[in-house]
């Protein structure tokens, strides 16, 4: 099925918990809600400013979560599509969101990997953390670069995934190595950042924590495609895995054996991992 609805590119993408709904962001500025048995949005609002970087739905399904290149993150109501709470202090676009599995806090990190920490209830900003070595700023091209470009909590909700670039040396070029950072979501400390050990141009664009404690990520850039795999205290990957094309999306499937990735050729390439041996 091809659904059609949007004029802009989609950054975005999100499932209500029923699986029934997905949510679209895109870089029109725009909130589309799709039924998955439909062929166009039943309802759009002009979320942002610009770029809907990310979206996110809570655990309950009852708040869906937006943020974007005008700096600001919305909380929106699933229901009937009203804003519940805006919430600023960004100084840089927002680039991702996630929500805790408690239900209670929404995680936030920009183009600089300041990491906040919100109450959803009431909208406070309860803390400020940091994805170490994250972000770069070149002087040559007086660029910025870096910015969870891919967030997931661990489903316990103790730590919190940032996938990104680091040692980046060229910001126009994108040369730099892809990373995952581990934070402590209780104390906000960084745990471990996992690099990939050889040269690889790319950004870790999206991250799979399996109940192993395994970290897998998908990255992609001038290099082409790699998934990385690390063992929890793991600095650089134990295995990868060459993909035909540039990957900008990983997601892991509920039987925690395959994982689908997206690519920038317009498809999307499934892929089952081997069962650990017994004995």
């Amino acid at each position: 099925m091809q659904l059609k609805g949007t004029d802009a590119w989609v950054r975005a993408i999100a499932f209500s918990p029923d699986g029934n709904t997905m949510l679209t962001g895109g870089y029109d500025g725009r909130l589309l809600w799709w039924l998955i048995d439909g062929d166009k949005p039943t309802r759009a609002i002009d979320a942002h400013h610009g770029w809907v970087k990310a979206v996110a739905v809570s655990p309950n399904g009852a708040i869906i979560a937006t943020g974007g290149n005008d700096r600001l993150i919305k909380l929106w109501s699933f229901a009937d599509g009203k804003l519940v709470h805006t919430l600023k202090g960004y100084e840089s676009p927002v680039y991702n969101i996630a929500f805790h599995p408690n239900g209670r806090q929404l995680a936030s990190s920009d183009l600089k990997c300041n990491i906040f920490d919100w109450e959803i209830a009431t909208g406070k900003l309860e803390r400020r953390l940091k994805a170490e070595k994250m972000h770069n700023y070149d002087k040559t091209f007086k660029a910025d670069i870096g910015g969870a470009r891919s967030m997931l909590f661990k489903a316990d909700g103790t730590q919190l995934a940032i996938g990104g670039i680091t040692k980046v040396t060229n910001a126009f070029a994108g040369i730099g190595n892809p990373a995952v950072v581990m934070l402590d979501w209780k104390n906000g400390k960084n745990l471990m950042q996992h690099l990939a050990k050889a040269t690889f141009r790319g950004v870790a664009w999206g991250i799979a924590l399996h109940p192993d404690g395994m970290v897998i990520a998908g990255a992609g850039g001038s290099s082409g495609g790699q998934i990385y795999f690390w063992k929890p205290d793991g600095e650089n990957e134990f295995h990868k895995l060459k993909m035909k094309d540039t990957c900008r999306d990983l997601h892991l499937a509920p039987d925690k054996m395959h994982f689908v990735t997206a690519h920038h050729d317009g498809h999307l390439r499934l892929s089952k991992m081997a069962a650990k041996a017994k004995g």
